[in-house]
């Protein structure tokens, strides 16, 4: 039997009865890998570590030892997340030979849990991009369509779980980057709270908007991977010491009374006429299911985006400063003095979408401008973090489509750096005002491929998320899934 195309729940079900090996599963997975390696989904692997470590939790289960869900079962870990000894590349020249020294938290908390680590995911350049198509190792490949981008910067992580190489992935979201991935592959990404999952361990983009967040096929896999990387890190000093529920066990089988918000500048804000189509369907379908649907307000979503890529990229040229081939990492051969081996360093070292970021980031952040740009971003960040929470005062979710349109074609947006800024207009502001927001899918255009919709709840209360989100699932098992076969 094929392994492969079970959802995490079903293989971890199937694992633990003794029905399969985890060995066996993760030999599949391997030979998965294998035979869709011009995805170029993954930057390394690991599979000796995790043939070996398939076998110890096969051993434990043949000794009566009761697991946790995750035990045994294959998942991909974003390259921007250290695993000791694994290389964390973030997918940069800069750090192609890096190899860590130590795990993130998130990866103590899977460790715990005896998951199988297969191998490292590709990923736009230091997560900047929404493409994918900014990695020094090459673009990932749609899974569904090979010549169209996977999204990004979780590129690599979605495309891994949408071509059926692992059960789930860990990926990262600055603006989208695990949301938009999973819309355009046809799976589950969530994003959850500012604070709700550590960032230790994760090689920083922008620390104030940067979180941890899983990938999987279904919501219900998708659930059970949060409550295993969810909780508090004293390590961390944006953790928040918040209870961690049961998510799987939170979700719930009816929605009625359920108030789900939307906000008529969404519309305004411009979407392909078959996302259009598909959200007003999703949209009519809670309806119709008991969920009340209301109009609310969010009447400067549209600067969100010129706040978001001011604060990220003045954030990002601080974090990257770090990278200047003294400590670690590349480091130009030939340079005269010290001066010259940062700017040789920083210049090879560097892909043209992190310098252009660096630049943008110091030219917000130089003397004269901090308050022209900057300061003036960070009000806005202000002022719809109000409005967002007036909004929830009305409903329980916010609903909108995940991107405003399907995934694009390879190269299409690659000189438009406006038009591929544009990508992410529905998802920076739930990174802006910091709250939880899922991406499932809901559609397909005419040409077959996933349109996602987003879910954008309060605060620390993905479990709602999870529920609606689930409830659309269990209703309409066509939207779902990876590859069609």
């Amino acid at each position: 039997m094929d392994y492969t195309k079970l959802s995490l729940l079903e293989v971890s079900k199937k694992i633990h009865s003794g029905e399969v090996t985890s060995e066996e599963v993760t030999s599949q997975i391997i030979a998965q890998i294998k035979a869709s390696e011009k995805l170029n989904a993954l930057n390394s692997y690991n599979f000796e570590e995790a043939l070996e470590k398939a076998k110890e939790v096969d051993q434990k289960i043949k000794d009566g030892r009761v697991l946790p869900i995750l035990a045994g079962v294959p998942i991909v870990i974003k390259d921007n997340i250290n695993v000791c000894g694994q290389k964390t590349t973030c997918s940069s020249k800069m750090l192609e030979n890096y190899v860590s020294v130590y795990d993130a938290t998130v990866i103590e908390k899977l460790k715990e849990q005896d998951a199988v680590f297969v191998g490292k995911a590709n990923m736009d350049e230091f997560a900047m991009g929404s493409s994918n198509e900014n990695s020094a190792f090459g673009p990932v490949l749609n899974p569904i369509d090979n010549t169209r981008v996977p999204g990004g910067s979780s590129g690599g992580s979605a495309a891994s779980v949408g071509a059926y190489q692992c059960y789930a992935a860990l990926g990262t979201d600055t603006g989208g980057s695990i949301r938009e991935p999973a819309s355009f592959c046809g799976v589950v990404g969530m994003k959850p709270t500012y604070g709700r999952v550590s960032r230790y361990g994760v090689v920083a983009f922008a620390n104030s908007l940067d979180q941890v967040g899983p990938l999987t096929r279904t919501v219900k896999d998708n659930a059970v991977m949060l409550s295993a990387i969810a909780g508090y890190d004293d390590k961390e000093t944006t953790s928040v010491d918040c209870p961690v529920p049961d998510y799987l066990n939170e979700i719930k089988d009816d929605i009625k009374g359920l108030k789900i918000g939307i906000a008529k500048q969404f519309f305004a804000l411009g979407m392909d006429e078959d996302v259009k189509i598909a959200v007003e369907k999703a949209i009519e379908f809670y309806r119709q299911n008991g969920a009340e649907i209301v109009d609310v307000d969010l009447k400067n979503i549209d600067l969100a985006l010129s706040a978001y890529y001011i604060i990220s990229s003045a954030e990002a040229s601080s974090n990257l400063s770090r990278f200047d081939g003294v400590r670690y990492g590349f480091r130009a051969e030939k340079y005269d003095d010290l001066v010259d081996l940062y700017v040789k360093t920083r210049t090879q070292g560097f892909g043209r979408e992190v310098k252009r970021r660096i630049m943008l980031g110091n030219f917000v952040l130089s003397s004269g401008y901090y308050d022209a740009y900057y300061n003036k971003a960070k009000k806005v960040q202000q002022l719809m973090t109000n409005e967002f929470e007036e909004a929830f005062k009305k409903c329980d979710v916010l609903l909108s489509p995940t991107s405003p349109s399907v995934a694009f074609k390879l190269g299409e947006k690659s000189n438009d750096h406006i038009k591929m800024y544009l990508s992410d207009v529905y998802t920076v502001p739930v990174n802006i005002v910091g709250s939880p927001a899922i991406s499932f899918p809901c559609g397909k255009n005419q040409d077959g491929l996933p349109i996602g919709l987003q879910l954008i709840g309060k605060k620390f209360d993905e479990s709602t998320l999870y529920t609606l989100a689930n409830y659309f699932e269990e209703h309409n098992k066509s939207n779902f899934g990876g590859r069609d076969e």
